[in-house]
């Protein structure tokens, strides 16, 4: 499989070459144009559980199939919001655990589930009781609000990220929830509040741009978001 992925940062575009017989799974409403040769379909991914679980990790209950089934085709893929594209390559050594709205696509050999987190980071991390895990062999394509920004750690090296700038981290990896400082009220008035705190060895990829202020910045506007 050959791709690219065009237009910089602020509003990429997968390009996607499918070779006759293969295939590509995507986000619902991720196809912007495809060849003649191309089918796409609808599915849940597992069934309708499954399509219910990554409901609640924020994502859409189905997924979009393109199948290159006449010949080889070409299929463009974008996200909703002006933000990066992230290709990440998966050997079967490791998964990835995805933000919601963070997955795009991915390749055959690439599965996709939910992975329940426990009761508080669910109830503090802004990411919810479910988030999406991605695994197997192949490529996946994350996507972002603003451009992503990969963060690899060595053993025992500490970052702490703002919730809202998470994008997809390594499964292995340990991380808490915790105070922005040393205090509750402190904390509060940094604008921080609660922050993750990852250690390596692992790879954290973040965001630019926190989908929340974007919110909060439009409803200053006067405009109502649901």
């Amino acid at each position: 499989m050959a791709y690219e992925i065009l237009y910089g940062a602020a509003f990429p575009m997968i390009k996607y070459d499918l070779r006759h017989g293969e295939k590509l799974k995507a986000e619902a409403d991720a196809m912007i144009a495809m060849s003649s040769t191309v089918d796409v379909t609808g599915g849940t991914e597992g069934g309708i559980l499954r399509g219910l679980t990554r409901m609640m990790a924020g994502e859409k209950f189905f997924f979009q199939y393109l199948t290159a089934s006449r010949g080889p085709g070409q299929v463009l893929l974008a996200h909703s919001l002006p933000g990066g594209i992230i290709d990440v390559e998966l050997d079967g050594s490791y998964g990835m655990r995805v933000q919601k709205d963070g997955f795009l696509a991915a390749t055959e050999g690439i599965e996709i589930n939910t992975k329940m987190q426990n009761l508080i980071s669910g109830l503090f991390s802004g990411e919810g009781f479910f988030i999406l895990h991605v695994s197997g062999k192949g490529t996946v394509f994350l996507s972002s609000y603003g451009a992503i920004h990969a963060l690899n750690l060595a053993a025992g090296e500490e970052m702490v990220i703002d919730n809202g700038h998470l994008v997809a981290w390594a499964d292995h990896m340990q991380y808490n929830i915790e105070k922005a400082s040393n205090g509750w009220i402190s904390s509060f008035m940094s604008g921080e509040c609660l922050v993750c705190r990852f250690k390596g060895p692992g790879v954290v990829l973040i965001q630019t741009r926190n989908p929340t202020g974007l919110k909060g910045f439009i409803s200053k506007l006067g405009f109502k978001l649901n």
